[in-house]
């Protein structure tokens, strides 16, 4: 989905697959994001992590951005494939963001748009993503592009801390040990 610079209007945001050399952006892109939604502590990722999974040898994530013509970032949409065992292929939007100088311009629908297609150009059967219950900004965007916003399910977490404090059982981390799949 290469972005000709000439399909967008004078002034508006080109859009675009991300690169490498955006990541610097990227992050600063999430840590705003983190900012607005009230955690401006929890990034914990690094530009070299984001390296490794998004242009190393196994990728694990895309992304989409809107440059303006400064060549600044003005919109973020990072996606990757996941699996539902009850529907198989799925895409999951980890992050739609719209730097806050740039809200309110018609931005989201074009990131949203740009993961809707790359959903069935890789023949997901689900697009799934979260939103925090006090964004009513957010919920009513997604509301009104025709999206469920479910409320019965609770998310699950370990952090790093209780990742590396969890008790594996013996037999799990043998056959993690002697596995080949460690990364998708």
């Amino acid at each position: 989905m290469a972005a000709d610079p000439a399909s967008a209007p004078d002034g508006f945001p080109v859009l675009r697959r991300g690169r490498e050399a955006d990541l610097p952006q990227v992050l600063a892109l999430i840590q705003e994001l983190a900012v607005y939604e009230k955690a401006p502590d929890a990034v914990t990722n690094t530009l070299a992590e984001m390296r490794r999974d998004g242009f190393g040898p196994r990728p694990i994530f895309g992304f989409f951005v809107l440059e303006n013509a400064a060549q600044q970032l003005v919109g973020l949409a990072l996606f990757y494939t996941a699996y539902s065992t009850w529907k198989g292929r799925m895409l999951y939007l980890e992050d739609l963001v719209i730097t806050g100088a740039a809200r309110r311009g018609g931005l989201g629908r074009v990131l949203f748009d740009a993961v809707v297609a790359e959903a069935r150009a890789t023949g997901a059967h689900r697009l799934k993503w979260q939103v925090l219950d006090w964004n009513a900004p957010a919920i009513g965007f997604y509301q009104k592009l025709g999206a469920q916003i479910e409320t019965e399910w609770l998310n699950g977490n370990l952090d790093a801390a209780q990742l590396a404090a969890y008790a594996v059982g013996p037999a799990a981390q043998a056959v993690v040990a002697a596995s080949t799949l460690h990364s998708f």
